[in-house]
Formats: structure tokens, C-alpha cells, sequence
């Protein structure tokens, strides 16, 4: 990766795409440290520290911290993301969008990017209200002598444009700078947790080589919960080396596995058009172990942290008596319950979504049309149904992939009993992902050059 980065700095074009790529993050790291007026990001942020089983904790990953502190960014890229998957799945089940992205062309594209981005713009609306609603409802709000209608104006309106812009910007890298802009912008918020996940873990070691007593704690008047939340972030200094090799090993794990895939062999029959002779050469259908990527585990994530979410809006905890106490403490983020549902829900998305991406009888056909056929399978039926197998037999593998990579953290933590890793599986997954795609795409442009150069 170093070198093909060394490599692309050499020839002037990609400089000036690579340059324009970091300015335009640096732009992205700028707005997201501005902070929306009339809040009081302090108190939002030790509200928001406290959410971290729930779908607020997701939302705040992904978006580098810019959430829990409430500023122009503070919806990064979700509504662009949610709008896409919407947008993906409505085309399965829609014929006219199903038509307009298969035979539309270069036209069709552009109205599927353009109601993309309309989309966009419409949950970033309900979004940015909702989390408005949030602050407003938990009386954090810093209004001073602003009436309280205008302020939530412009609290709404500055986090829809703050999407907007971020989903303009990273369609401006896409065309002028290196890989992805999405996925990039992606990378540089989870990245961007980095140094508070490595202070996280010095101040884990202190505490533990100093930890405060009973006593000290009752003079701080500190309620349970925040014992709690003190003794969870104790972090024994053993655990900081096996923390650095599990995250080595990981991220050579998940290199290994983005880049496997199952060829199935194709032979192309040979054909006689007048004196020449076509076809004969064999090939190969690629099918990635990991075809649907990471987001399985965003839509498992989400829906398993519901119930934290239904519990964080109704003021109840995993302290509270009776039903909602034993309701959350069922679905804590750490228990088994939630480990159980997890699993299940990431091996059921990424069947959904294989399904979804891949259609082997498709494939069948166009391998008929084509004059080609899987050794040992007559085209047609047969070759659908032994491209099928093969595809659940891989999807199987895929998902029991990303369900180990999404529960080990959790795992971990319970072993050790430290709560505070930033950076998990999710993370590690789409940042490896998205740097991968980008060292692909120099590797691609810097080819296009050579070959351009060799035929001039």
C-alpha cells in the first residue's frame, strides 16, 4: 500500500487527486468541529456517553463523534447512506426503477443519483428534527433570549445543509480526487476516534494503577450508575498488548477475506462465422465470500439496539424494577441475549442482501445466450441451481465471517471488563474495506496511464 502511494505522488495527475482528496477531508475535519448554535454540547455529550448500546452509539461511530457533540456534520453521512440502501432495495421491488438503472444507460443513472440525492435531503429533514427533538425533550437547549420556534429552525436547518454538503463534497472526490468519496469521508470519521480511543485506554491504566476507593467515591456523591461506568473503564496494563495483536490479527483477517472469492469455471463453446472461428476460451464467475460488505452488520446493529433505544426514551435503565428493568437487562449490549439476536440477525442480512445482489438464474441465462456452460452442468436449470448452492455455501461462510468480527469485541470486553473500545468490528471492517478499494483504484489509474503512454 505504501509503495503504490509512493508510485501515484510520482506522476503529477494523481498528485494533484491525491492532494484534492485531503483538502477536501480537511474541510470535512473543520465542519466537524463547528458546533450548531443554541446547544449546550457539553451537557448533550455526557448525555450521549451514556447511549452507547444504543442506536445513538452507532450513529456517533459512524459519524467520528461529530453527534454527541451536536455539530454542522453531526449527521455525517447517514442520510446519503440510508437514502442509497432505500433507493437499492426499492429498485428490486419496483419494476419502472428496476428498468431505468438496467436499460436507462448513462441517463437512467443520473435520475437514480438525483432521487438519491432528493432522498437525501428527506431523511436528513426527519433526522435532523428528531435529534432536535431529542436535545429539546432533555432540556439541553442554550437559548438565551432566542425564541425557541427559530432556534430549532435553525438548529434543523443547519444540520440538513451540513448533509447536503457532506454528501456534495464526497461526490466532488469521487470525480476529482482518489477512490469513493462516501466511503472515504467514512474512513476519516472512524479514523478520527483513534487518539480519543487511545486516551480512553491511558486513562483505563491509570485509574486501575490508582483507583479510587469506596470512600472517595461517596465524598463525590456519584450515583450508582456512574460507579458503574467508573469500574467498567479500569483497564489492567496486560491488556493493552493483547489489545494491539488482536487488532493486527484482525485487520490480516479481514484483508484475507475481502479479497477471496470462489471462481466457478465457465467454458465458451466454439463457433464458425464464416472462415473464422469463435469462443473456445475458458474463463471464470467470480463470487466474492463477502458480497454484501459490511452492511449486515449496520442493519443488525440497528435493529438489536432497539430495545436500548425504546428503553432510553421511555427514562428507563437496566436499574429500573420490574418489567423495563428486566427488559433491558435481557437486551443489554453486553449479555447473551444480545449476543444470540446479533448472530442471527447478520446471518439473516446477509443472505438478504446476497440474494438481493446475485441472481443465479440470471446468470444461467446469460451463460446460455453467450454460448457458455459449467463444466459437468447442462445450461439452463442445472447450472442455476449448482450456481445457487454454491452461492449459499459462500454466503454461509460470509456471514458467519462478519458475525465474528462484530461479536469478538463484545466478547473481549466481557472477559476482561473494559467497555470503552471505540473501534470495533463494524469500524475495523469498513475502514480496511475502504482502504483497500482506494490503493485498488490508484493501482487502476496508474495502469490506464502506462497503457495510455505505451500506445502514444
Amino acid at each position: 500500500m505504501i509503495q503504490t502511494i509512493k508510485n501515484a505522488w510520482k506522476i503529477e495527475e494523481l498528485r494533484k487527486k491525491i492532494l484534492f482528496t485531503v483538502f477536501a477531508l480537511l474541510i470535512f475535519r473543520l465542519g466537524s468541529a463547528v458546533p450548531v448554535p443554541f446547544v449546550d454540547t457539553q451537557a448533550l455529550g455526557t448525555y450521549l456517553d451514556s447511549m452507547s448500546g444504543t442506536i445513538f452509539g452507532l450513529m456517533n461511530a459512524m459519524s467520528g463523534g461529530s453527534f454527541s457533540t451536536a455539530t454542522v456534520f453531526a449527521l455525517s453521512i447517514q442520510p446519503y447512506i440510508n437514502s442509497s440502501i432505500i433507493i437499492q432495495l426499492l429498485t428490486v421491488a419496483i419494476p419502472a426503477l428496476e428498468r431505468l438503472q438496467k436499460d436507462g444507460g448513462e441517463e437512467g443513472r443520473k435520475k437514480i443519483a438525483a432521487i438519491t440525492r432528493y432522498t437525501t435531503v428527506g431523511i436528513a429533514l426527519l433526522q435532523g428534527f428528531g435529534y432536535y427533538t431529542l436535545i429539546k425533550a432533555n432540556g439541553l437547549l442554550d437559548l438565551g433570549d432566542m425564541n425557541g420556534v427559530w432556534a430549532g429552525v435553525v438548529i434543523v436547518a443547519s444540520f440538513v445543509a451540513g448533509s447536503a454538503f457532506i454528501m456534495w463534497l464526497g461526490e466532488q472526490i469521487t470525480e476529482f480526487g482518489i477512490g469513493n468519496g462516501i466511503s472515504i469521508i467514512l474512513f476519516a470519521g472512524i479514523v478520527s476516534r483513534g487518539p480519543s480511543m487511545v486516551m480512553s485506554m491511558y486513562t483505563g491504566v491509570t485509574r486501575w494503577l490508582n483507583p479510587l476507593t469506596t470512600e472517595q467515591m461517596s465524598s463525590l456523591n456519584w450515583t450508582a450508575e456512574q460507579i458503574a461506568a467508573y469500574q467498567k473503564s479500569l483497564l489492567h496494563p496486560a491488556f493493552i498488548p493483547v489489545i494491539i495483536i488482536g487488532m493486527l490479527a484482525l485487520i490480516v483477517f479481514i484483508v484475507f477475506i475481502q479479497n477471496a472469492e470462489r471462481r466457478i469455471p465457465v467454458q465458451y463453446a466454439k463457433r464458425v462465422v464464416g472462415r473464422k472461428m469463435y469462443g473456445g476460451q475458458a474463463s471464470h464467475i467470480p463470487m466474492k465470500v463477502n458480497m454484501s460488505g459490511v452492511l449486515p452488520i449496520i442493519f443488525a446493529q440497528s435493529i438489536a439496539a432497539l430495545p436500548a433505544t425504546i428503553g432510553m426514551f421511555a427514562g428507563k435503565t437496566v436499574d429500573s424494577e420490574g418489567f423495563w428493568g428486566g427488559f433491558l437487562k435481557l437486551f443489554d449490549t453486553s449479555g447473551v441475549a444480545y449476543i444470540i439476536i446479533y448472530f442471527l440477525l447478520i446471518l439473516g442480512f446477509s443472505y438478504f442482501y446476497s440474494t438481493i445482489q446475485f441472481n443465479p438464474i440470471e446468470v444461467a441465462n446469460n451463460l446460455k445466450k453467450n454460448g457458455g456452460f459449467i463444466p459437468g452442468f447442462r445450461p439452463g436449470k442445472p447450472t442455476a441451481d449448482f450456481i445457487q448452492k454454491v452461492l449459499n455455501k459462500i454466503t454461509l461462510f460470509g456471514a458467519l465471517y462478519l458475525s465474528v468480527i462484530a461479536i469478538l469485541p463484545i466478547v473481549t470486553g466481557n472477559i476482561f471488563g473494559y467497555s470503552n473500545l471505540a473501534i470495533g468490528g463494524t469500524s475495523i471492517i469498513i475502514v480496511v474495506g475502504v482502504a483497500l478499494e482506494t490503493v485498488k483504484a490508484m493501482e487502476a489509474q496508474m495502469l490506464m496511464r502506462h497503457y495510455k503512454g505505451f500506445l502514444e
